[in-house]
């Protein structure tokens, strides 16, 4: 020991322990609070090709060692037990250890090298480098998951309906009090929450979205809060975070909240009003900084009668209140939003994109939608399935529809007896076939049938197919 005799006992003690491993060992450096460097062994020196007379103690170990993390240990206190420090064209195995005094507090660190060649080891680094990088990509999944998925801009539509609710959603979310959205089954309310979240100062925090009615009664007080470990038999030894506490920071989405049990009520409204709350079988209290936004399609006035919710929690979550209008009020949306739809079905890998018709649309247009975009959407998928090319036209939509909607959605006869009609009536058919024929190419369209672009395009906006 008498090498190490001018270090402190435990320092030099891991020193000649490591000192017996022989040629594996090739040396240690030790680093002050402040990460400066107060010794450093020979065979360090020699392995980093540093003099033996240059002054290294009191330099900041970064300024010699630039790739060191000796000053993370002293900052975090945590060990890094094995790691592959670069230097220069080289590579090191290395060991770093916090050194504390009696009391426990932080004194420095020291850092070890056992092995400069480290060829033999690349098995294990290959199986390292794998799981770090698995590791990362569920990480990367994960954070994408509690990130939005849609902006306002994926609400479609160009009524007057829906720009006075995007105006009142832009200034809804410039506010951070909890938002409720109200609107019947599949009219969009997640997006609308998702956008709200987005456009807030809480976009860059988390998005985390929970369906009450879709969990369990008996599991929602631990989704909501989590689980202290052995809170009840059967349960995990390590905490399990609950979704509040997974939001921190960020918007908390609360869907179908019309269905929440009255005993989970209570405890929301008190998360919401105190923003802590106790994890399931534990007495500690956590603090939480959320946004709650909040939707249902069920009238909670009724329900607030009914005593089945309380009303303290509807005006909690009430603050800022937005009604979603249904499909039939907006009807001249669909050829919209049926076309952005059909940009999210799948199609052959011959196509380049469906087409609709403007008699498919306005067919679409007779129909009351008690389903919304969401049937909509089953609709269109039904009709592409059936489609034996990209053209999604009257006949597919009409087989596509609910039996019961095909009568009262029936069109009028698509060719009248006027000559100028059943003219316009086939000319706009051939446009059709034309651009299916060539895959949407306008410009082939139009050499197609014999005409110049400039003709094409005018009889394009002339039949509304532009």
């Amino acid at each position: 020991m008498s090498q190490h005799r001018s270090l402190p006992k435990p320092v030099a003690t891991v020193l000649n322990a490591f000192d017996s491993l022989g040629d594996s060992f090739k040396g240690a450096i030790t680093v002050d609070a402040e990460a400066r460097i107060t010794w450093i062994d020979d065979r360090y020196r020699e392995l980093l090709g540093i003099p033996s007379q240059a002054g290294l103690i009191g330099q900041r170990v970064e300024e010699v060692i630039p790739h060191s993390l000796l000053r993370r240990v002293v900052e975090t206190g945590r060990p890094i037990l094995i790691d592959i420090m670069a230097f220069d064209d080289k590579q090191f195995v290395v060991c770093r250890l916090p050194l504390r005094n009696e009391e426990g507090e932080i004194q420095g660190a020291v850092g070890f090298v056992f092995y400069e060649e480290i060829d033999y080891l690349a098995p294990i680094l290959e199986k390292f480098e794998t799981m770090q990088r698995q590791l990362s990509r569920a990480q990367a999944a994960l954070n994408r998951e509690r990130q939005t998925k849609y902006s306002l801009s994926s609400f479609v539509g160009a009524s007057e309906t829906v720009r006075e609710l995007k105006t009142v959603v832009r200034r809804y979310a410039l506010r951070d009090g909890a938002a409720l959205i109200l609107g019947e089954t599949g009219t969009g309310k997640e997006l609308l929450a998702h956008a709200i979240h987005q456009q807030s100062d809480r976009a860059d925090g988390p998005f985390v979205a929970v369906n009450v009615a879709a969990i369990p009664e008996a599991l929602l007080e631990a989704e909501f809060f989590g689980v202290a470990p052995g809170a009840f038999t059967g349960a995990d030894r390590k905490p399990r975070k609950g979704k509040f506490e997974l939001a921190h920071g960020g918007t908390l989405f609360l869907d179908e909240i019309g269905d929440m049990p009255a005993a989970l009520q209570a405890k929301l409204l008190r998360a919401l009003q105190e923003g802590e709350f106790e994890p399931l079988g534990s007495n500690t209290v956590k603090k939480v900084d959320v946004r709650i936004i909040a939707a249902t399609s069920q009238p909670l006035e009724q329900k607030i009668e009914d005593k089945s919710f309380r009303a303290d929690l509807y005006y909690r979550i009430a603050v800022l209140a937005i009604h979603v209008p249904p499909l039939r009020e907006r009807l001249d949306d669909i050829g919209l939003i049926a076309e952005a739809l059909l940009e999210t079905i799948p199609r052959p890998r011959d196509q380049r994109g469906w087409l609709i018709t403007p008699e498919a649309i306005d067919q679409l247009t007779r129909y009351s939608w008690p389903g919304n975009v969401r049937e909509l959407r089953n609709v269109l998928e039904r009709a592409a399935a059936m489609a034996p090319s990209e053209m999604i036209d009257l006949d597919l939509i009409a087989k596509a529809l609910p039996p019961a909607a095909r009568e009262a959605a029936a069109p009028a006869p698509p060719i009248a007896d006027n000559l100028a009609e059943r003219l316009a009536f086939a000319e706009r058919t051939a446009m059709l076939e034309a651009l299916a024929a060539e895959d949407g190419s306008k410009s082939a369209a139009a050499r197609r049938l014999g005409v110049s672009r400039s003709q094409f395009y005018e009889k394009l906006k002339r039949h509304r197919l532009d």
